[in-house]
């Protein structure tokens, strides 16, 4: 088995040069064509990407997450989502690397089969990384008119929000 994996990339890097060169088709220039549009599709990725970063990092330095956290608790807490889960909820949309780094918190001081653990995991599991991914796409072909997408987007992770506490006391209990 380890052979046919180390031979599957020369093998297919052979293939797409016999069938272009059987085809006629000039294969050098061919990728070097590909090359440079993906340059320019990195360009238009990266420029996004960067606000992106930036904004999570200075919302989670400032505390600006903590202090939302706190103040969205009490509303969390009557509708049974456990606040200690909360931070996954609310960066999840933004970031996939910051949510995933509360939700392994959670696990190391709750416990991932404790309540707020499996609520971060299915909240985690069900969710995207919005932002993130509207800035990939939408930048890499230069979208700059969402219209609906980003509200319809936020009404499906409200959705998993909801539903998570839902579905982990359903099969788990409290």
């Amino acid at each position: 088995m380890k052979i046919i994996s180390a031979a599957a990339m020369p093998a297919m890097i052979f293939l797409i040069l016999t069938v272009g060169y059987a085809k006629n088709v000039p294969v050098y220039d061919a990728f070097m064509q590909g090359a440079k549009n993906g340059l320019i599709a990195s360009k238009n990725i990266v420029i996004p990407l960067i606000g992106l970063l930036t904004a999570v990092y200075m919302m989670r330095t400032s505390g600006l997450s903590d202090l939302l956290c706190n103040f969205l608790a009490p509303v969390t807490e009557t509708i049974g989502f456990p606040s200690s889960a909360l931070p996954v909820a609310l960066l999840k949309p933004i970031s996939g690397s910051a949510s995933l780094a509360v939700l392994e918190d959670i696990f190391k001081t709750s416990g991932p089969d404790s309540f707020a653990g499996r609520v971060a995991s299915v909240l985690s599991g069900s969710t995207e990384t919005l932002f993130y991914t509207f800035a990939v796409y939408f930048g890499a072909v230069g979208i700059k008119k969402t219209r609906h997408t980003v509200p319809a987007a936020l009404c499906a992770n409200l959705t998993a929000f909801l539903v998570s506490t839902a579905v982990v006391t359903y099969f788990f209990g409290k």
